[in-house]
């Protein structure tokens, strides 16, 4: 796993920043025990579940550390740079670790097993104090860390696909952008291709952002980049189709954790022959952005992203509720807040789609209303095998709004959540058809007829993720805003008592109004999950909680009431503070 240099001098553990005041005989007594070794780029330090019998510092290079999430993938949580302890955690509280962690580069490490760990803090007690102040720190960012912070990406290398693609130019953008937002860039092409590791580690020290340029190309500098970088930027033209493979062959650790976007450059007048799919899929990316000639907004979304500066918008589900989230994104434009990221739940997932496709205020509020407030799109009902309903009016209203449109050809980049049945786990749409991830996001159990992807059965991503902050946290490093309308009353008691049969509910309502069951099958599906609901509760850094228990989950009429309670719970939010939390570097 690791190749092992032997043991290490007490001036050595004393350059540790977190040792640094250490006596120098405690310093000596731990040396005699203590262990240096590297850890090539790639390899694992150690893996969920392995016994945490030493703590290490990291004395060179960058590490990644790794959990897994909702899907059962192992998502990046964040950098680890020199100078800080690894493991602690797990190695205190006497327990395995729950995540993995990886050498994003080559990397020197210090490994302390128990029993010089214990010598050490006999004689230098202070240091526990300060392994707790930091695993406190921690534990209260569980999700990501502070913006600009050690642990967020702070190398980037632009990749230009195209000969047309000036990628110093554009990195001269970015880091005039990032100067507006406070963040001090450099930009470094070929000409330190024969620059030391210790080079670049210097860089680093003195910069928040580096911008790495380079074409793509079997070079020297070209793999010194991709080894290098902690994320890689893939700039691509739609007039043009990637190559197969893209990029040559290169086993950096960036490429093998997927730590890559596509930057798809459009320009007025282009012939369109690829898209972001074609990209992505070459490029095994993580995310899409676009980038429009002249398009500021574009421009300074992915200044944000790199700066560590983004607003990602999170809406759960929970049926005509959700109308409230078309308030608030109303409240965060008239505020001037851009979002960067959207992803949602069941109708919050509709939402955050029209958001993510560029429905400005206006078209927001007429396209939904068109789509669900005019006519009830769950009227067309059946005799029941599989649902309520059939399901086809729901289906020509995705197609009628969102058409043939791809996720990855979204002007934000977003997500929404269904519900695997046949493994139990919530399934995140990243990409593919728009309308097909909607459909099975929204497919609540009983009322719609399920969705079926790849041969498994799919149901509203509320029965496994009504409130999916906990994805936003694995989708970008800035700040999440969280709305959720799911958590107060949302049933009618009396519907309960002594209700009538099927006929006589027919008699006095008629069949365009859904009987209590629809109303029963829906609070089911978006009911909170208890710990989980908390904990994405927890990890959102805005939380937004409009007062719409007077609506009821099928009251598809109650749209002014559910966007105005939307409206008033995010401008007073704003009004507290929270206008400062989104724009303070």
């Amino acid at each position: 796993m690791a190749d092992s240099r032997g043991m290490i001098g007490a001036e050595d553990l004393a350059k540790i920043a977190i040792l640094a005041d250490a006596p120098k005989g405690a310093l000596k007594a731990a040396a005699k025990k203590v262990e240096w070794f590297s850890l090539p780029g790639g390899r694992a330090l150690f893996k969920p579940g392995e016994p945490a019998d030493s703590i290490y510092f990291l004395r060179s290079g960058v590490l990644g550390a790794f959990r897994r999430g909702a899907d059962g993938k192992m998502d990046f949580i964040g950098h680890i740079r020199a100078g800080e302890p690894v493991g602690e955690m797990a190695f205190l509280g006497g327990a395995p670790h729950t995540a993995a962690v990886f050498a994003m580069r080559d990397s020197e490490i210090v490994r302390l097993p128990r029993d010089a760990f214990d010598r050490l803090i006999k004689r230098y007690p202070t240091l526990m104090r300060a392994l707790a102040q930091m695993m406190v720190a921690r534990m209260r960012l569980p999700r990501r860390n502070t913006p600009g912070g050690p642990s967020e990406p702070k190398v980037f290398a632009l990749l230009a696909t195209s000969p047309t693609i000036n990628c110093q130019h554009i990195a001269g953008q970015l880091a005039e952008a990032l100067g507006h937002l406070g963040r001090s860039s450099v930009i470094v092409g070929p000409e330190a291709e024969d620059s030391t590791s210790e080079w670049f580690d210097q860089l680093e020290q003195e910069h928040d952002i580096v911008l790495l340029h380079t074409p793509v190309a079997d070079t020297h500098w070209f793999h010194l980049c991709l080894r290098q970088a902690d994320r890689l930027w893939v700039l691509a033209r739609p007039d043009a189709r990637p190559s197969e493979p893209l990029l040559p062959p290169d086993r950096s650790p960036a490429r093998m954790f997927r730590l890559v976007d596509v930057i798809l450059m459009h320009d007025v007048g282009d012939r369109v022959v690829s898209d972001g799919r074609d990209w992505k899929r070459a490029a095994r990316a993580e995310r899409v952005f676009h980038w429009h000639r002249g398009c500021k907004a574009d421009l300074e979304r992915i200044a944000r992203t790199a700066a560590g500066r983004s607003v990602g918008l999170v809406l759960s589900g929970g049926g005509a509720r959700a109308y409230a989230h078309i308030g608030v994104i109303r409240a965060l434009h008239e505020a001037g807040i851009s979002i960067d990221f959207a992803g949602g739940t069941s109708m919050g997932a509709i939402v955050a789609a029209g958001l993510a496709l560029g429905w400005n205020d206006d078209e927001m509020e007429r396209n939904i209303c068109q789509a669900f407030v005019y006519s009830n799109p769950l009227d067309d009902y059946t005799l029941p095998v599989v649902a309520l309903t059939k399901g086809r009016k729901v289906d020509e209203r995705l197609l009628r709004f969102f058409q043939d449109t791809l996720i990855e050809n979204l002007r934000i980049p977003y997500f929404c959540v269904s519900s695997n049945l046949e493994n139990g786990r919530a399934a995140i749409h990243y990409d593919g058809l728009l309308r097909t991830a909607l459909r099975a996001s929204i497919a609540l159990p009983g009322i719609l007829p399920p969705v079926v992807l790849d041969g498994a059965v799919h149901v509203d991503g509320a029965v496994a993720n009504n409130f999916p902050v906990d994805v936003m946290g694995n989708f970008h490093r800035g700040m999440t805003i969280g709305v959720d309308v799911a958590r107060q009353r949302g049933l009618n008691a009396k519907d309960f008592i002594h209700p009538p049969g099927f006929f006589g509910w027919v008699l006095r309502h008629g069949f365009h109004e859904a009987p209590p069951i629809a109303s029963l099958l829906m609070r089911s599906g978006t009911i909170s999950q208890g710990t989980h609901e908390d904990s994405s509760r927890q990890n959102a850094d805005i939380l937004i909680l409009p007062d719409v228990e007077d609506v009821e989950l099928r009251d598809w009429k109650a749209y002014e009431i559910a966007a105005e309670a939307g409206y008033r719970s995010m401008v007073e939010a704003l009004q507290n503070g929270v206008l400062e939390r989104l724009t303070s570097g």
